[in-house]
């Protein structure tokens, strides 16, 4: 991989996503609800319309599926487990009934629909944990392609914007507590800065930050699902290909093994988790090397959307937005269900 990487044609092509990555992330600032991701796909959808030099090829391909991948391993600097500890006792119950239910409407739903079987476990995953980050934490183990995680990011931010409007008057409707919408917001909306900004819009309300907190500290602890869901899908990954008797599965994955779909990098994730929680990092180094790990997705985001058939991506785009409703609407449903049974809200 080392060698890969320092090839100068993929040197070329990653220097070419980093810089076409910039103005997505300047934007992703400017309009933290929309988020750099979503600009960097939009970015690259637009450069996809123009003949590019074939010397980018490599770069741009290892920047979609590498850079992708070393990218969550930064985000463990994201991670205190202590503070996972502590509110996992709490959220535990709800993550566990969400999850579920999300990965068993994204199945059914997914039959229903005759939707592509990367693409279901694609938007069921980004549901279920953290939207884009768990998208892209999964894409490399299914071997989904670029036109299918753009789909799912897509689907996803839609839902995420919807879901900063509508979830904090829903919430005043509901009588919520504080920390009753901190978990429903935390567990239900799906991206990290759409939880702070639906969070931090009933915070201001309430007069404290009670519920963006622990909203904030519940979306990081979902986060750790990654980790047993990623293995979950390795596993499949491996049965599935194993199984497989066609020719061209023969002929192209003829050593397939485990360790091929294994997502090491999600041990790189723990890791740097364990590293934030127990060593004295300072805080902003962590947040520094965040902030260049969710550059990196920006990056690798962008790449996706260069190689994105926007043509394919219209055509078969209102299942997965079907499927993703659905998917959305359980969670936020059980999410509240849950609270209501255990004495949350």
């Amino acid at each position: 991989m080392k060698n890969k990487f320092f090839e100068k044609e993929t040197l070329i092509g990653i220097i070419f996503c980093f810089i076409t990555a910039i103005p997505a992330w300047l934007l992703g600032m400017k309009f933290p609800i929309i988020g750099g991701p979503v600009f960097g796909i939009l970015i690259g959808m637009i450069i996809a319309f123009f003949k590019r030099p074939e010397k980018l090829e490599k770069g741009i391909k290892f920047t979609s599926k590498y850079i992708l991948q070393y990218s969550i391993i930064l985000l463990g600097f994201e991670m205190n487990l202590f503070n996972v500890i502590k509110v996992g006792g709490q959220s535990l119950l709800v993550m566990l009934f969400t999850l579920t239910s999300s990965f068993i409407t994204a199945y059914i739903m997914g039959r229903l629909l005759k939707t592509d079987g990367d693409i279901t476990t694609l938007i069921g995953v980004g549901t279920s944990i953290c939207g884009g980050s768990a998208i892209a934490a999964t894409a490399p183990v299914i071997r989904a392609k670029d036109e299918d995680v753009a789909q799912a990011i897509s689907t996803i931010f839609l839902f995420n914007i919807i879901a900063v409007f509508i979830f904090p008057a829903l919430g005043h409707l509901l009588d919520l507590s504080d920390t009753g919408f901190g978990m429903w917001a935390g567990t239900a909306i799906n991206d990290t800065s759409s939880v702070v900004a639906a969070g931090a819009s009933w915070s201001s309300a309430a007069g404290n930050n009670t519920a963006l907190a622990f909203a904030t500290i519940v979306k990081l602890t979902r986060t750790l699902m990654i980790v047993p869901i990623t293995l979950v899908l390795a596993v499949y990954t491996t049965h599935k290909i194993s199984r497989s008797k066609t020719e061209e599965t023969a002929s192209d994955d003829n050593n397939f093994s485990f360790i091929k779909v294994f997502p090491w990098f999600v041990l790189g994730f723990v890791l740097t988790a364990i590293l934030n929680t127990f060593l004295p990092i300072a805080a902003s180094v962590s947040e520094t090397l965040v902030a260049v790990g969710k550059f990196m997705i920006i990056m690798a985001m962008t790449a996706i959307g260069i190689n994105t058939n926007l043509k394919k991506l219209l055509t078969n785009g209102l299942k997965p937005m079907i499927l993703g409703l659905c998917c959305w609407f359980v969670v936020a449903v059980i999410s509240l269900l849950v609270q209501h049974f255990i004495g949350m809200v």
